[in-house]
């Protein structure tokens, strides 16, 4: 008689911090994986990645077709970002972003994308986001710099497309945080480099 071992699908929220990459191991960075047991680490598999310097909803799971599926081109899953960039956004950018922009060496322009203008800053003001490193680690001449805060919501993932979006309308990034993947929003009661299972309805917010 042939057992089949049934394996428990797991699902799991986790709030990335800023200065890890997502990988299962590397040599000489740490990895998302590092906040993990050993024994979650050898079982689950980072859904998608995030940049090593950005925050945010990150997803885990050991269901391979629920990894795949999720992040399928194909589906078009919205994924929304909030974020502090130096430089100005006003309507004329909004509009650009929104009708989808040409990205350095790309031959098409994105997606379309949804942009939520924000409130303005100092650079100094936001300083506490940036890990434990000075704005002066982060951009030179800090100060009277101004900032502005923003979302943005993309359907696509190519590599650092958030970054270069809105590098394409003038804007460089300071800071950026993944809130939401679909309709599923990052629970702020995380703090960085926490975890927990996803609940049963917020997996019905993903298919």
């Amino acid at each position: 008689m042939k057992v089949v071992l049934r394996i428990e699908k797991k699902y799991i929220m986790f709030h990335k911090p800023s200065g890890c990459i997502t990988a299962k191991s590397d040599e000489t960075h740490k990895t998302v994986m590092e906040y993990f047991s050993k024994e979650l680490q050898e079982e689950l598999h980072p859904v998608g990645r995030l940049d090593k310097d950005t925050e945010g909803l990150l997803l885990f799971t050991n269901d391979g077709k629920w990894n795949q599926d999720l992040m399928h081109p194909e589906n078009h899953v919205e994924k929304r970002y909030f974020f502090w960039v130096l430089g100005e956004l006003n309507e004329e950018k909004r509009k650009q972003l929104e009708q989808g922009v040409f990205l350095v060496g790309a031959k098409e322009k994105t997606m379309p994308a949804q942009l939520k203008i924000g409130e303005k800053a100092e650079l100094q003001e936001i300083e506490h986001l940036f890990c434990g490193k000075k704005c002066s680690n982060v951009v030179k001449n800090p100060r009277n710099h101004v900032v502005m805060s923003g979302y943005l919501t993309i359907k696509e993932g190519k590599k650092h497309q958030v970054k270069r979006m809105l590098k394409a309308v003038g804007c460089y990034v300071v800071y950026l945080k993944r809130v939401s993947i679909g309709k599923l929003m990052l629970d702020e009661s995380l703090q960085p480099g926490e975890y927990r299972e996803l609940q049963p309805e917020e997996l019905k917010r993903l298919k």
